[in-house]
């Protein structure tokens, strides 16, 4: 299990942009399962919407991207380098994601060449999909 500080020392994200919370797992270039507590005063949710807080779809996609960028960044030869999104492809949202919820992400590397890969990424709420597609990366 890595907390948030365990975190920061393998990818560049900060607040209020890092979007993970805590790591379970993580095999370095193969995968990681990441949590996101989602909560009321996230700075989102002051627009988004009023009344009726949804998580963005885009920051759901972005705290797959961070899961996947432990499981990138976490190899010995990457280590304080970025991984940068190259594209975002079959993302389907199934599920909004409302304060408190706490969001699993996880992240398996399929494919890699080079510095360019690609992740399948699944988002889930009580084992309920809340966004699941492929992320494109480029480590620079």
């Amino acid at each position: 299990m890595l907390n948030k500080e365990e975190i920061k020392n393998i990818i560049p994200q900060r607040e209020p942009f890092l979007m993970i919370d805590e790591v379970e797992e993580y095999i370095p270039g193969e995968s990681c399962t990441a949590y996101k507590y989602v909560n009321e005063e996230e700075w989102y949710f002051k627009g988004h919407f009023p009344g009726n807080p949804i998580m963005p779809g885009v920051l759901i996609a972005e705290s797959l991207a961070q899961a996947g960028a432990v499981a990138i960044l976490s190899v010995e030869a990457n280590k304080g380098r970025n991984a940068l999104f190259g594209g975002i492809d079959k993302m389907k949202f199934k599920r909004m994601v409302k304060p408190g919820d706490k969001l699993k992400l996880e992240v398996k590397i399929i494919k890699q060449k080079g510095p360019i890969g690609i992740g399948e990424a699944i988002a889930t709420v009580d084992d309920k999909v809340a966004a699941k597609g492929e992320l494109t990366f480029a480590v620079v």
